[in-house]
């Protein structure tokens, strides 16, 4: 992936947002809005050459916007003459016909005329159409799609679906929300996607990184004069933002300068996720990690993880001298709900040190107002069930808009946010993060135990909330990447994900 922009910020737009800078990049740069058109056919079919350079016949499909007008262009290029390998046979078909050839204006009118120059054959698209080719490319339809897909396109994108040949989609996948991420319909399933000017949010969370496949992005030169004006506070976790956050550490240090981690959790037959997320505090450097569970979960705590100091305790008293000691709380694996974990709940009324709310905690606080005392030092992490428990609506209205809802949640909590799923997205307030990393081997008991026990061992060595969320979820998703590299995405199970985070916690000694 090559993020645009500033190697700090890989930023992400609206398809407004990117209208705007394509209208910039025409207005004050004097880019012609024709020859932006052919810098965007010239990137996808250099992708096109790279991932599928055997190909020697290649469909387009192409609607009468400037979506359309790029495929035009690259059937033009394809059929030009090129000295070190022969052009393939290229079939370009248009929904809507000759009639919507007829429509055609401004650039996808000159990539109409660029392209039969080039020898380019437009056929009508007919319903049924069976595909047979070697690669196919959609440019059906861009970022201006309001509503779900009708007519004609419905039978195109399942005609391109349905076909065994890979598929190369123009700026993004046709029947995708470009803002939300959400398949308006139905989408077009691709397995390279080329986004231009903009990176556009909606393929980076929800069904955006199912549809998108390997995502690629070129600026088709824009001058960062353009993107200076177009302000955007959502952006992308990449390695260079792990990398000047994670310095490697002062010689002179030693555990108290990495805090003391209380853990809350572990009701009766659920240890497992606290102790989960202990371990996984300690693996992320926590100076001191004391877990709080259910009494008679302490002797087999201290067999699995002897590092971590487990105590038994049944009431909000016996916890008491625990929190003194603390400077950083985590409350919520496995914490269940009965009249302990009521208990255990106690703690967060007057406390107000950092504090991490997973799972079962936010689930009794549902409906409630914000508990957290120290709102700017704290951090939830809802999956979007418990993020409709507290929002009041359902798991499908939170996915429907993911970016919507992360902002409810953070007004909510006033605090940091992280709202897990596909495209983990981190909002404090200020900015808005989305991590691209993971894999759907992540779906089984206590990844998020693990999560909210790196992003608490994070937040008690000083990190700021929001820092120690964003760092919590990369670290997390790429570590269970590179678990399911050697074991497979099927059986992946969260401790996996231990043997793997101190690399990824030290990218300076290169573990």
């Amino acid at each position: 992936m090559v993020y645009p922009q500033a190697p700090d910020r890989a930023r992400l737009y609206t398809a407004a947002q990117t209208r705007k800078l394509d209208r910039l990049a025409i207005e004050q740069q004097g880019i012609p809005g024709f020859e932006l058109m052919k810098r965007a056919a010239k990137a996808c079919y250099r992708a096109l050459l790279q991932h599928w350079p055997e190909a020697e016949s290649v469909t387009v499909l192409c609607g009468p916007g400037n979506n359309g007008g790029d495929g035009l262009v690259i059937a033009g290029l394809l059929l030009e003459s090129h000295s070190d390998q022969p052009c393939p046979e290229v079939k370009v078909y248009m929904v809507g016909g000759d009639a919507a050839v007829e429509r055609l204006q401004g650039e996808a009118l000159e990539a109409s005329h660029w392209a039969r120059s080039r020898g380019v054959a437009i056929e009508p698209y007919s319903v049924g159409l069976q595909i047979q080719s070697d690669v196919v490319v959609d440019a059906l339809l861009g970022t201006g799609l309001q509503g779900d897909v009708r007519g004609d396109y419905v039978d195109a994108i399942n005609a391109i679906n349905g076909c065994s040949a890979p598929v190369l989609a123009v700026d993004l996948p046709s029947g995708l929300c470009s803002d939300r991420g959400a398949v308006l319909g139905i989408a077009v399933s691709a397995e390279v996607t080329v986004s231009f000017i903009g990176l556009k949010r909606g393929l980076m969370t929800h069904q955006g990184p199912e549809h998108c496949g390997e995502l690629l992005f070129s600026d088709l030169g824009v001058p960062d004069a353009v993107y200076e004006q177009v302000e955007s506070c959502e952006w992308v976790i990449d390695q260079n933002y792990l990398s000047q956050q994670l310095a490697p550490r002062d010689r002179g240090a030693h555990k108290g300068s990495f805090g003391h981690l209380l853990i809350i959790g572990g009701n009766q037959g659920m240890a497992g996720a606290a102790l989960m997320a202990a371990e996984a505090a300690m693996r992320t450097g926590a100076g001191l990690v004391t877990l709080a569970t259910q009494p008679w979960h302490v002797s087999g705590c201290n067999v699995r993880c002897p590092e971590v100091m487990a105590h038994g305790v049944r009431s909000r008293q016996e916890l008491q001298p625990l929190l003194d000691k603390a400077t950083t709380l985590l409350i919520g694996p496995g914490l269940g709900d009965n009249p302990w974990s009521d208990q255990m709940m106690l703690a967060l009324q007057e406390c107000r040190l950092p504090a991490v709310l997973d799972a079962d905690a936010l689930n009794l606080l549902s409906g409630s107002n914000s508990p957290l005392k120290n709102p700017a030092d704290s951090v939830i992490t809802p999956h979007p069930g418990e993020a409709g428990r507290i929002l009041g609506c359902a798991n499908a209205e939170v996915q429907a808009d993911r970016f919507a809802a992360v902002k409810k949640l953070q007004q909510w909590s006033a605090g940091t946010v992280v709202l897990k799923g596909a495209g983990t997205l981190v909002a404090d307030g200020h900015e808005l993060a989305v991590c691209r990393q993971g894999n759907p081997g992540m779906a089984s008991g206590g990844m998020g135990d693990v999560l909210a026990g790196i992003i608490a061992s994070l937040l008690a060595q000083g990190f700021s909330a929001a820092d120690a969320a964003r760092i919590g979820v990369r670290v997390h998703a790429e570590a269970a990447d590179r678990a399911a590299s050697v074991t497979g995405e099927r059986g992946l199970i969260a401790t996996e994900l231990f043997n793997h985070l101190g690399a990824l916690l030290n990218p300076a000694q290169n573990l």
